[in-house]
Protein backbone atom coordinates (compact mmCIF):
# COMPACT_ATOMS: atom_id res chain seq x y z
CA UNK A 1 0.00 0.00 0.00
CA UNK A 2 1.58 3.20 -1.16
CA UNK A 3 1.90 6.04 1.89
CA UNK A 4 0.52 8.88 0.95
CA UNK A 5 2.24 11.96 2.62
CA UNK A 6 1.74 15.88 1.85
CA UNK A 7 4.66 15.53 -0.76
CA UNK A 8 3.08 12.60 -2.69
CA UNK A 9 -0.02 14.79 -3.06
CA UNK A 10 1.66 17.95 -4.13
CA UNK A 11 3.30 15.69 -6.45
CA UNK A 12 0.54 14.44 -7.51
CA UNK A 13 -0.97 17.62 -7.98
CA UNK A 14 1.32 19.17 -10.10
CA UNK A 15 2.05 16.31 -12.46
CA UNK A 16 -1.70 15.99 -13.20
CA UNK A 17 -2.76 19.62 -12.99
CA UNK A 18 0.43 21.59 -14.56
CA UNK A 19 3.28 18.83 -16.25
CA UNK A 20 0.35 16.65 -17.74
CA UNK A 21 -2.54 18.64 -18.23
CA UNK A 22 -4.99 16.60 -19.78
CA UNK A 23 -6.40 19.42 -22.32
CA UNK A 24 -3.19 20.74 -22.88
CA UNK A 25 -0.56 17.93 -23.23
CA UNK A 26 -2.66 14.98 -23.43
CA UNK A 27 -5.36 16.58 -25.72
CA UNK A 28 -8.29 14.61 -24.16
CA UNK A 29 -11.56 16.54 -23.87
CA UNK A 30 -10.94 19.31 -26.50
CA UNK A 31 -14.29 19.46 -28.00
CA UNK A 32 -15.61 19.84 -24.39
CA UNK A 33 -13.04 22.04 -23.97
CA UNK A 34 -13.37 24.46 -26.87
CA UNK A 35 -17.22 24.56 -26.87
CA UNK A 36 -17.88 25.78 -22.83
CA UNK A 37 -15.22 28.30 -22.78
CA UNK A 38 -17.10 31.40 -24.29
CA UNK A 39 -18.39 32.24 -21.08
CA UNK A 40 -16.90 31.63 -17.26
CA UNK A 41 -19.96 30.43 -15.30
CA UNK A 42 -20.11 27.59 -17.77
CA UNK A 43 -16.42 26.94 -17.86
CA UNK A 44 -15.97 26.62 -13.93
CA UNK A 45 -19.92 24.16 -13.97
CA UNK A 46 -18.07 22.12 -16.05
CA UNK A 47 -14.54 22.17 -14.16
CA UNK A 48 -16.80 21.30 -10.96
CA UNK A 49 -18.55 18.93 -12.39
CA UNK A 50 -15.87 17.06 -14.52
CA UNK A 51 -14.50 16.86 -10.91
CA UNK A 52 -17.23 15.05 -9.11
CA UNK A 53 -17.44 12.44 -12.61
CA UNK A 54 -13.78 12.27 -12.91
CA UNK A 55 -13.24 11.00 -9.23
CA UNK A 56 -16.32 9.14 -9.14
CA UNK A 57 -16.03 7.15 -12.35
CA UNK A 58 -11.87 6.34 -11.14
CA UNK A 59 -13.37 4.61 -8.01
CA UNK A 60 -15.79 2.73 -9.42
CA UNK A 61 -13.58 1.68 -12.84
CA UNK A 62 -10.95 1.09 -10.51
CA UNK A 63 -12.54 -1.32 -8.78
CA UNK A 64 -14.39 -3.17 -11.48
CA UNK A 65 -11.29 -3.67 -13.12
CA UNK A 66 -9.47 -5.19 -10.22
CA UNK A 67 -12.63 -6.75 -8.73
CA UNK A 68 -14.72 -7.98 -11.52
CA UNK A 69 -12.44 -8.26 -14.68
CA UNK A 70 -8.96 -9.29 -13.63
CA UNK A 71 -10.22 -12.41 -11.77
CA UNK A 72 -12.20 -13.42 -14.45
CA UNK A 73 -9.53 -12.75 -16.77
CA UNK A 74 -11.76 -10.04 -19.18
CA UNK A 75 -9.28 -7.43 -19.14
CA UNK A 76 -9.54 -6.68 -22.77
CA UNK A 77 -13.23 -5.59 -22.02
CA UNK A 78 -12.02 -2.41 -20.02
CA UNK A 79 -12.88 -0.30 -22.49
CA UNK A 80 -16.16 -0.93 -22.71
CA UNK A 81 -16.57 -1.52 -18.93
CA UNK A 82 -15.24 1.83 -18.39
CA UNK A 83 -17.51 3.33 -20.62
CA UNK A 84 -20.97 2.26 -19.39
CA UNK A 85 -19.71 3.12 -16.15
CA UNK A 86 -18.94 6.23 -17.09
CA UNK A 87 -22.36 6.53 -19.07
CA UNK A 88 -24.20 5.01 -15.91
CA UNK A 89 -22.75 8.11 -13.63
CA UNK A 90 -23.32 10.88 -16.01
CA UNK A 91 -26.78 9.74 -16.46
CA UNK A 92 -26.99 9.83 -12.98
CA UNK A 93 -25.61 13.32 -12.43
CA UNK A 94 -27.60 14.66 -15.48
CA UNK A 95 -30.87 13.76 -13.34
CA UNK A 96 -29.28 15.13 -10.14
CA UNK A 97 -28.18 18.76 -11.81
CA UNK A 98 -31.58 18.59 -13.98
CA UNK A 99 -34.18 18.82 -10.83
CA UNK A 100 -31.36 20.29 -8.24
CA UNK A 101 -29.33 23.11 -10.65
CA UNK A 102 -31.35 23.18 -13.64
CA UNK A 103 -29.53 26.34 -14.38
CA UNK A 104 -26.66 24.63 -14.67
CA UNK A 105 -27.97 22.38 -16.63
CA UNK A 106 -29.64 24.87 -18.77
CA UNK A 107 -25.74 26.10 -19.40
CA UNK A 108 -23.88 23.22 -19.96
CA UNK A 109 -26.56 22.14 -22.63
CA UNK A 110 -25.49 19.38 -25.27
CA UNK A 111 -21.83 19.25 -23.02
CA UNK A 112 -23.72 17.36 -20.17
CA UNK A 113 -25.00 14.43 -22.12
CA UNK A 114 -21.55 14.43 -24.54
CA UNK A 115 -19.47 13.96 -20.79
CA UNK A 116 -20.36 10.46 -21.08
CA UNK A 117 -18.29 9.59 -24.38
CA UNK A 118 -15.84 12.12 -23.01
CA UNK A 119 -12.51 11.11 -23.84
CA UNK A 120 -10.82 13.41 -20.68
CA UNK A 121 -12.70 11.01 -18.34
CA UNK A 122 -11.91 7.79 -20.27
CA UNK A 123 -8.71 8.60 -20.72
CA UNK A 124 -8.16 9.36 -16.99
CA UNK A 125 -9.47 5.51 -16.26
CA UNK A 126 -7.46 3.94 -18.71
CA UNK A 127 -4.05 5.66 -17.86
CA UNK A 128 -4.97 4.75 -14.26
CA UNK A 129 -5.00 1.23 -14.56
CA UNK A 130 -1.27 1.48 -17.39
CA UNK A 131 0.60 2.46 -14.70
CA UNK A 132 -0.47 0.66 -12.25
CA UNK A 133 -2.03 2.62 -9.81
CA UNK A 134 -3.57 1.41 -6.25
CA UNK A 135 -7.25 2.88 -5.56
CA UNK A 136 -6.15 6.20 -3.63
CA UNK A 137 -4.20 7.16 -6.52
CA UNK A 138 -6.05 6.20 -9.15
CA UNK A 139 -8.83 9.24 -7.28
CA UNK A 140 -5.89 11.19 -6.79
CA UNK A 141 -4.53 11.51 -10.28
CA UNK A 142 -8.64 11.49 -11.58
CA UNK A 143 -9.17 14.72 -8.90
CA UNK A 144 -6.62 16.59 -9.86
CA UNK A 145 -6.69 16.22 -13.97
CA UNK A 146 -10.10 17.29 -13.80
CA UNK A 147 -8.82 20.59 -11.35
CA UNK A 148 -6.35 20.94 -14.24
CA UNK A 149 -9.20 21.06 -16.88
CA UNK A 150 -10.86 23.53 -14.45
CA UNK A 151 -7.79 26.00 -14.67
CA UNK A 152 -6.98 25.64 -18.01
CA UNK A 153 -10.60 26.40 -18.63
CA UNK A 154 -11.24 29.21 -16.71
CA UNK A 155 -7.72 30.94 -17.57
CA UNK A 156 -8.99 30.17 -21.63
CA UNK A 157 -12.13 31.76 -20.66
CA UNK A 158 -10.43 35.11 -19.93
CA UNK A 159 -7.95 34.37 -22.75
CA UNK A 160 -11.14 34.39 -24.72
CA UNK A 161 -12.78 37.51 -23.41
CA UNK A 162 -9.54 39.43 -24.63
CA UNK A 163 -9.89 37.96 -27.98
CA UNK A 164 -13.33 39.01 -28.65
CA UNK A 165 -12.80 42.32 -27.21
CA UNK A 166 -9.84 43.02 -29.99
CA UNK A 167 -10.79 44.55 -32.87
CA UNK A 168 -7.44 44.28 -35.11
CA UNK A 169 -7.67 40.58 -35.69
CA UNK A 170 -7.07 40.64 -39.53
CA UNK A 171 -10.45 38.90 -40.82
CA UNK A 172 -8.95 35.28 -42.26
CA UNK A 173 -8.09 35.11 -38.36
CA UNK A 174 -11.14 35.52 -36.90
CA UNK A 175 -13.46 33.16 -34.76
CA UNK A 176 -12.34 29.82 -34.55
CA UNK A 177 -8.71 30.03 -35.98
CA UNK A 178 -7.40 32.87 -33.30
CA UNK A 179 -9.49 30.74 -30.79
CA UNK A 180 -7.10 27.46 -32.16
CA UNK A 181 -3.58 30.29 -32.32
CA UNK A 182 -4.28 31.26 -28.66
CA UNK A 183 -4.70 27.50 -27.13
CA UNK A 184 -1.69 26.64 -28.50
CA UNK A 185 -0.01 29.77 -27.22
CA UNK A 186 -1.35 28.75 -23.75
CA UNK A 187 -0.39 25.15 -24.40
CA UNK A 188 3.07 26.62 -25.03
CA UNK A 189 2.93 28.34 -21.83
CA UNK A 190 2.18 24.97 -19.79
CA UNK A 191 4.82 23.53 -21.26
CA UNK A 192 7.08 25.26 -19.35
CA UNK A 193 6.22 22.85 -16.86
CA UNK A 194 7.81 19.81 -18.44
CA UNK A 195 10.70 20.09 -16.97
CA UNK A 196 9.67 20.08 -13.21
CA UNK A 197 10.46 16.65 -11.37
CA UNK A 198 7.71 14.68 -9.86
Amino acid sequence: MEQFDLGTIIAFAIGAILVENIVLSRLFGCGSFFGLTRKKETAVGMGILLIAIMGLSSLFTYCVYQWVLVPFQLEYLRTMAFMLLIALLVQLAEMVIKKYLPALYHMLGIYLPLMAGNCAVLGVCLSSIERNYNLASSVLYAVFSAVGFLLVAWVFTLVRDRIEENDNIPKSFQGFPITLIAAALLAFGFMGFSGVQI
